[in-house]
């Protein structure tokens, strides 16, 4: 897959982490990668965004962001009340595929959840998504309420025809409660998909090197990880157990 999409059920659940992780994994595997960003919000010039972050945490990668605005909303209303122009799926699509051209694998992070909006068309993600043809990596969060969330997000793919890839967990707790052990079996079923990953909580504050070399457990086979859905969900379930980085 040249290109992959990683979008989220929702806000500041983890999405630039597991795309580290994944970025981590593929260039420990020789693989070369790109970071494209299409819209960070919320950050002024000259500060770290989300792509940056990503190459600080995984390795040398090519960091790209194609738009910047101040204020931290949706894409579409925080262009309008910057004046600034929009990113549309178009763009999006046309930046893709010009890192494809030169890189093994091209990870595409949204912003917010699919449907977030990019422009004054209401153009979202998914239509960037279409456009390439590319697959879509899905974060949500462990605990409650993420089945319904997750569920949304995945028909929203299918309706649009869109390959939903398979579900990581953006900050498994330290210490899981029941509704997070549950869902580890649960959210395959409401996704449709499977699980690939649980990225434990507080891995954005390791090191850089202790980052890249703990990520390939995090992420499952298909991610080029060595995570195993129902071993974790094994150990997760014994007294004691704790999701510590």
């Amino acid at each position: 897959m040249p290109v992959m999409i990683v979008t989220g059920t929702g806000t500041e659940i983890g999405k630039t982490v597991v795309t580290a992780a994944v970025a981590a994994v593929a260039l420990a595997r020789g693989r070369t990668v790109a970071v494209l960003k299409p819209a960070q919000t919320g950050l002024g010039p000259g500060e770290t965004g989300d792509a940056a972050e990503v190459a600080r945490l995984a390795g040398p990668v090519t960091a790209v962001e194609l738009a910047r605005y101040p204020d931290p909303l949706a894409p579409a209303t925080a262009a309008r009340r910057a004046g600034a122009a929009p990113v549309g799926p178009e763009e999006i699509a046309d930046a893709a595929e010009k890192l494809a051209a030169e890189h093994d694998l091209v990870l595409v992070e949204g912003a917010g959840g699919l449907l977030v909006r990019f422009d004054g068309t209401g153009a979202t993600l998914a239509d960037a998504a279409r456009l390439l043809g590319a697959p879509v990596l899905v974060v949500a969060p462990a605990g409650l309420g993420t089945l319904n969330m997750t569920a949304l997000t995945a028909e929203a793919l299918r309706a649009r025809s869109l390959t939903l890839e398979g579900v990581v967990i953006g900050r498994w707790p330290a210490v899981p409660d029941l509704a997070a052990r549950c869902n580890l079996g649960d959210l395959p079923e409401s996704a449709g998909a499977p699980l690939l990953g649980a990225v434990p909580e507080g891995a954005g504050a390791l090191t850089p090197a202790e980052f890249r070399e703990r990520a390939v457990s995090w992420l499952a086979p298909r991610l080029d990880g060595r995570w195993d859905a129902r071993t974790f969900a094994r150990e997760a379930d014994a007294p004691g157990a704790t999701g510590t980085p």
